[in-house]
């Protein structure tokens, strides 16, 4: 693949850096970590904030001040490996992504300077006010015909599968323009997306997310192309627009892949927040009281579950020239994992990072999107989507509660976090 694919290849895994603490031990793939990945990273994050984690073949910086120097400094640290595999890629996978037609663009999120600013311009103007207003109607309505669902066929109801999972997809869906009749299929290429990039697939399931992948992009490819013939009143139809006003400035296959990685990235961490606020307010009653009591306080209780519990809890960078972070000599071409989740329960930037406060003033002040060039443009609508989705339940299923006892299972991966399932139940 070339340079500016969409998902690079990693053949080799590079040795720690000289000088550098090497853990032997840690893992995002350990039951303790995905139980609690807070409490492992509390003792490196005070004791080695930097390290090279042998398992992972990545260099983990845990301290915000750390953190927040990778995200500002772009030249330094590229974010080009953000989407490629974790580990090398099984054979059977390579194969088949091989296909000459498999051919996406790396277009944001892995993106440099100055390509990342050219295509970011057209891309933010996709989640402007004026196009969430257009959606909010769409995502208000849906919402209530989910719950209407859910209260039809009684309690306990799975609300990752009843209500978080379709939500957030159809919702992006309709943003680029894909026909309803499509969703299902849509969501079945896209919804193993995690293990492919971020996870630690076995040959046979990283072949199934790669068979998936490639009838996702032909998908999109052909979707455009049907946009391009007919335009209507999407994200899609404004990036040809802008395509066909200057095709050098926003290229054909640039424009495709835009629709590839945004069918994806758009919904699936909305997923996982969604699961999140239920997690996290839920057994809290005096939370969950007050926000049925006051809606006005649903955005702050989102932050902070941004904060504390973040759907996105590490991201990653590879260094372009040596350098020097958090005190260690770090040589080209090694890979950076952030511990983004370590940073939001920094002790000193926020005080018992353990407990859930709604009313945390600096809430925000969380790492969860990133910072700088590269901060999340889905952040907005991520947030927008939560509001209006707690707005509905909070009305609708005051009662709302989890099931007791449930085992909470997570999706293994280094990046993102949130409940495989999660049983609710209400006062029917």
């Amino acid at each position: 693949m070339t340079d500016t694919a969409y998902h690079k290849i990693r053949t080799e895994v590079p040795p720690p850096p000289a000088g550098c603490p090497v853990d032997h031990t840690f893992s995002p793939f350990a039951d303790d970590y995905l139980a609690d990945p807070y409490a492992v990273l509390a003792p490196r994050r005070e004791e080695t904030p930097v390290f090279y984690a042998e398992e992972l073949g990545y260099v983990v910086v845990t301290r915000m001040e750390d953190v927040e120097e990778v995200f500002l400094n772009p030249d330094v640290y590229s974010s080009e490996n953000v989407q490629d595999p974790v580990f090398p890629i099984h054979p059977a996978a390579a194969e088949i992504l091989s296909a000459p037609d498999f051919d996406p663009v790396a277009v944001m999120s892995n993106r440099q300077e100055p390509d990342h600013g050219r295509i970011r311009k057209y891309t933010k103007e996709g989640f402007s006010n004026r196009r969430l207003r257009i959606l909010e109607p769409y995502i208000v309505r849906r919402a209530h015909e989910l719950i209407d669902a859910m209260v039809d066929a009684g309690p306990p109801a799975p609300f990752v599968e009843s209500f978080a999972f379709p939500l957030p997809g159809e919702t992006i869906f309709r943003f680029l323009g894909f026909p309803e009749s499509d969703d299902e299929k849509l969501r079945a290429w896209c919804g193993d997306r995690l293990a492919f990039s971020w996870g630690k697939p076995d040959e046979a399931e990283q072949a199934a997310i790669a068979d998936k992948m490639l009838a996702y992009w032909r998908y999109c490819r052909e979707f455009v192309a049907a946009k391009h013939r007919e335009p209507g009143d999407d994200f899609t139809s404004e990036l040809l627009a802008a395509h066909d006003a200057d095709p050098e400035d926003l290229t054909y296959r640039e424009v495709e892949s835009i629709v590839y990685g945004l069918s994806f990235a758009g919904h699936e961490p909305v997923t996982l927040l969604l699961g999140n606020c239920l997690l996290e307010l839920l057994p809290r009653r005096e939370v969950w009281d007050a926000l049925c009591a006051d809606p006005s306080l649903i955005p702050q209780a989102i932050e902070e579950v941004i904060r504390h519990e973040s759907p996105q809890i590490g991201w990653r960078r590879i260094t372009t020239r040596d350098t020097v972070l958090g005190g260690v000599e770090i040589p080209a071409g090694t890979p950076i994992f952030l511990s983004l989740g370590a940073a939001n329960h920094q002790p000193d930037l926020f005080p018992e990072p353990e407990t859930y406060d709604l009313h945390r003033a600096n809430a925000r002040n969380n790492i969860s999107f990133g910072k700088g060039i590269h901060y999340c443009l889905g952040a907005k609508m991520a947030r927008f989507e939560a509001r209006l989705v707690l707005e509905a339940l909070t009305e609708r299923l005051p009662s709302l509660r989890l099931v007791e006892d449930q085992v909470i299972e997570r999706y293994p991966n280094i990046s993102f976090r949130g409940p495989r399932e999660l049983l609710v139940t209400w006062d029917a």
